[in-house]
């Protein structure tokens, strides 16, 4: 295990989200899957506990913690990516599987978690600073899911 691992709560379905990050993410991958040892007043011996995985190149454990904590968007994956159609795979895989769009890039799956899913271009449009970034920002802004053209197009004015 990393030095420093985020770790994403779950009601019960810790492996099944770590999978689908795995099968959806380059750079992603499911490690050790811990078991309880024996049982629990939430579960039984053999229950998943924790799952490690890696989204993205990030280490990460899964945590079935039950549903006393909700996930909400203080906390994200942000995922940059360089084209459109890298920006449409990993959105619709999102949204497409149980999950829900949101505004200016950011989506969740099916388990709750927020992702922001952010084309290289806009980042770079927003450090910009002045016309550009205020035009790409107004374009951004009428989104849910992040059309490049109509980025650069903004732009550029």
């Amino acid at each position: 295990m990393a030095k420093n691992t985020i770790c994403v709560w779950y009601d019960k379905d810790a492996e099944a989200a770590a999978r689908f990050y795995a099968a959806t993410f380059p750079d992603s991958a499911v490690g050790a899957v811990i078991r309880a040892p024996g049982d629990y007043p939430d579960g039984k011996q053999g229950d998943v506990l924790v799952v490690e995985f890696t989204v993205a190149g990030i280490p990460c454990i899964g945590l079935n913690g039950g549903p006393a904590f909700k996930h909400n968007e203080a906390f994200s994956f942000q995922i940059a990516t360089d084209d459109q159609e890298e920006t449409d795979r990993y959105w619709n895989a999102i949204v497409g599987n149980g999950g829900q769009e949101s505004e200016c890039g950011w989506c969740k799956d099916k388990w709750g978690v927020s992702w922001q899913i952010t084309p290289r271009v806009l980042s770079e449009a927003l450090s910009a600073g002045s016309g550009q970034a205020k035009r790409a920002f107004d374009a951004m802004m009428t989104m849910s899911k992040i059309d490049i053209a109509t980025i650069e197009a903004a732009r550029r004015g």
